[in-house]
């Protein structure tokens, strides 16, 4: 209930006044039945413009300190991302793959579109990112084609740092979905699973226009100190989405 009312009455209104999201290929989420989304990410706006986007729900996997702060504020903050669509994921563990996996498998099994960033967390400079192949993985494990989502302008709207909400116009495509069933009975091969991710990656990068990086975001971050003039001299102008 709490998903609707934010989507129909508390945020959505204000965010399709406010930002005018242009939204491609909605023709391309089934109307029942699972699927996998598999988008970039820019900012932590992603998973409000694409579920706004989506006229079905999308139900992402979140990391589990969203819901495991303290006190009232950390109240609240379960509330809001447990009723918002997201389901916790505890990814400090040796096993945290395997139970993200079993998490998504379990989703899909029940019919829900899943959403997945593949890239594991937020670009720190508009570029795409190096996938990680736990999309694949489920994809492959589970026969269930992968959606891929792109957005543009998310950054612009809430730019890493303090939270920030600007008036910029953003654009959601949903790709068509992308079918491995010719890897069929080769879940768990590694070549195989990088080879789907970088397939993913690539339809991404296609669709967003964004610069493609063959490194993980998650690297470039730990090393942000040493490498901050090496990042401004590599940012991608921004451009207007629609």
């Amino acid at each position: 209930m709490f998903y609707w009312l934010l989507k129909f009455v508390l945020v959505g209104p204000f965010i399709r006044l406010y930002n005018r999201p242009k939204v491609e290929g909605v023709e391309n989420i089934p109307t029942s039945g699972p699927a996998i989304l598999a988008g970039n990410h820019l900012s932590i706006a992603d998973w409000l413009f694409t579920p706004l986007s989506s006229p079905r729900r999308i139900t992402y996997l979140a990391k589990s300190e969203y819901f495991t702060t303290p006190g009232f504020r950390g109240f609240l903050q379960k509330a809001f991302y447990a009723g918002s669509g997201q389901v916790p994921i505890d990814r400090s563990g040796a096993d945290a793959a395997n139970a993200a996996l079993t998490t998504a498998t379990r989703l899909l099994d029940e019919g829900k579109l899943v959403g997945l960033f593949p890239e594991g967390t937020r670009s720190p400079d508009g570029r795409l990112y190096k996938g990680k192949t736990g999309a694949a993985r489920l994809a492959l494990s589970t026969g269930i084609p992968v959606i891929p989502v792109a957005v543009i302008g998310t950054d612009r709207v809430s730019p890493p740092g303090p939270f920030r909400w600007r008036r910029s116009r953003v654009q959601v495509k949903f790709g068509k979905p992308l079918d491995f069933s010719r890897f069929e009975g080769m879940a768990g091969n590694r070549w195989v699973e990088r080879t789907v991710t970088d397939e993913i990656m690539y339809e991404l990068m296609q669709m967003s226009g964004q610069e493609y990086v063959d490194v993980y975001a998650a690297s470039l971050k730990k090393d942000a100190p040493a490498r901050a003039d090496t990042v401004r001299d590599f940012r991608v102008p921004e451009t207007k989405a629609g």
